[in-house]
């Protein structure tokens, strides 16, 4: 009760004071943005057209992404009308998301100037951002330069929000070395570092100083110089391991994206090997980003890309595919319908996996099944490539054991598929032996060719190599092996 106020005054003050938080709120609603609606698994489809809530398709090329509370912050590369014989800067805008499948314009972060690293005629390319909780800043890194792309240059922009608008602070060369294509990664202990592409050494790390608005010292250079040299570069880290992904330099062409892994930033580094099913293109892609998902039952990483189209620029379509590691092997499948449960941290093939049961292998390039040589039930029983006869020692069973991860077991003997001694070692032929559990007898299968297709490569989880048939062999009685891949239908299988 209000002391010292009638009681018919103090009912009236409370429904008056009711009416005016009511008036309140309703204000609130028309100022601040609608909440983003959050499912709790949503679909995507590779290569269809992103747009935004306006239907405008989504310009999250070179891809910036952080994530703050429950909801996902995205920047890009605004290349709306532009083409590769034009790409001057127009601006960065900002998106956000709970779902990331679903995509709210908020404006723009970093605005076109009238002059300076910023103006017209000017290139701007990857916006990232991170935070930096000890100044409570938000940062962006950009690759700027002239349109011949002799400056090669990183500007630095900050604001206290995640959309901005951001305060441009300048550019500069690292450590006065060129940089063109750059990412960012913050470790588990706050410690950020920038990745980019120096065309006269290789991909540099180097650590970013305190308030991650300089460079403070160089930790690493992978690659090497010239054509040599790794652009597109992304960065996780996973169970103590660090993953580097990146591109060959063949300008808008696309390639076979890489990676390298090392348990330490300052190295040794693994050497680099595909991401993806080897002469794919990364199923026509560039690397923007990795996006990290963490949730209550997993962590899902989601390689971000680009599929340039030259000729208009902001239609190019956002490839987004969830990667499978395993140890120090990384894989990128091509799924053509996919879902990821934000909350739970997992994901869904829709479609581009086999269906798992009993199934023939036929070699792509000579139409003859993977078969278990002779017949035998034996271990060690050599594996080679032989004419159709529907017998069991040609059939398979394929058990997943997780994301893209299988086991091939023959139907006759009750074998698994095994590389020889767990070797790495490429033109090794494989075998059947009693099934371990180990990674010599797990395998990735990859769609290749047309999503509608049921052609597959075959990459062993353990050697990171692809099956094939020795020297390309049309031959019946020729070797089944793992070898360095190609994309060579020698080292396709279709499944039946």
């Amino acid at each position: 009760m209000f002391k010292g106020v009638p009681r018919t005054s103090a009912s009236r003050w409370r429904r008056r004071a009711a009416a005016f938080l009511t008036l309140l709120g309703g204000i609130a609603a028309l100022l601040l943005p609608a909440a983003e609606a959050h499912a709790a698994s949503v679909s995507f489809t590779t290569g269809a057209v992103r747009t935004d809530q306006n239907g405008n398709a989504l310009q999250l090329h070179g891809l910036g992404i952080i994530k703050v509370g429950g909801t996902w912050y995205g920047f890009g590369e605004d290349k709306t009308g532009e083409t590769s014989s034009d790409t001057s800067f127009q601006d960065i805008p900002c998106y956000t998301s709970t779902d990331l499948a679903n995509w709210t314009y908020r404006g723009v972060a970093l605005a076109k100037q009238n002059s300076g690293d910023l103006g017209p005629s000017r290139v701007v390319e990857r916006p990232k951002v991170i935070y930096n909780a000890s100044t409570g800043t938000y940062v962006m890194y950009m690759h700027i330069d002239s349109t011949n792309y002799s400056e090669a240059k990183v500007g630095v922009a900050t604001s206290s929000t995640p959309c901005g608008p951001y305060a441009y602070r300048g550019s500069f060369r690292p450590l006065g070395k060129l940089s063109r294509d750059l990412g960012l990664f913050q470790d588990t202990d706050g410690t950020a570092y920038l990745l980019s592409e120096d065309r006269d050494n290789g991909l540099r790390i180097d650590r970013l100083s305190a308030d991650y608005l300089s460079v403070d010292s160089a930790v690493a250079v992978l690659g090497g110089s010239g054509s040599g040299s790794v652009e597109a570069p992304a960065m996780v880290k996973d169970n103590g391991t660090y993953y580097v992904f990146g591109s060959h330099l063949t300008g808008w062409g696309l390639n076979d994206n890489i990676y390298a892994t090392a348990t330490s930033l300052g190295g040794p580094w693994s050497s680099f090997r595909d991401l993806a099913a080897p002469g794919t293109h990364t199923y026509g892609s560039q690397t923007a980003n990795v996006i990290t998902v963490q949730g209550s039952s997993g962590t899902t990483y989601i390689y971000a890309g680009d599929r340039w189209n030259t000729s208009d620029l902001g239609a190019s379509k956002l490839i987004w595919l969830p990667l499978t590691i395993r140890g120090t092997t990384v894989n990128l499948g091509q799924y053509p319908t996919w879902s990821l449960d934000t909350a739970a941290g997992t994901w869904t093939a829709g479609s581009g996996i086999p269906a798992e049961g009993v199934h023939t292998l036929k070699n792509v390039n000579s139409s003859m099944p993977m078969d278990v040589s002779s017949g035998s039930t034996a271990n060690g029983a050599k594996i080679i490539q032989w004419p159709s006869t529907g017998g069991t020692n040609q059939q398979w069973t394929l058990t997943r054991v997780a994301d893209n991860i299988y086991t091939l077991r023959s139907v006759k003997s009750g074998l698994c598929l095994d590389v020889p001694n767990q070797s790495t070692a490429a033109g090794l032929q494989l075998e059947q032996w009693t099934c371990n559990g180990g990674t010599n007898q797990e395998w990735f299968l990859d769609l290749v060719g047309s999503y509608t297709g049921s052609t597959y490569m075959l990459a062993g989880v353990g050697s990171d190599l692809d099956i094939g048939v020795a020297t390309a062999s049309t031959t019946g009685g020729a070797a089944v092996d793992q070898e360095a891949g190609t994309g060579a239908t020698s080292q396709q299988w279709s499944l039946s």
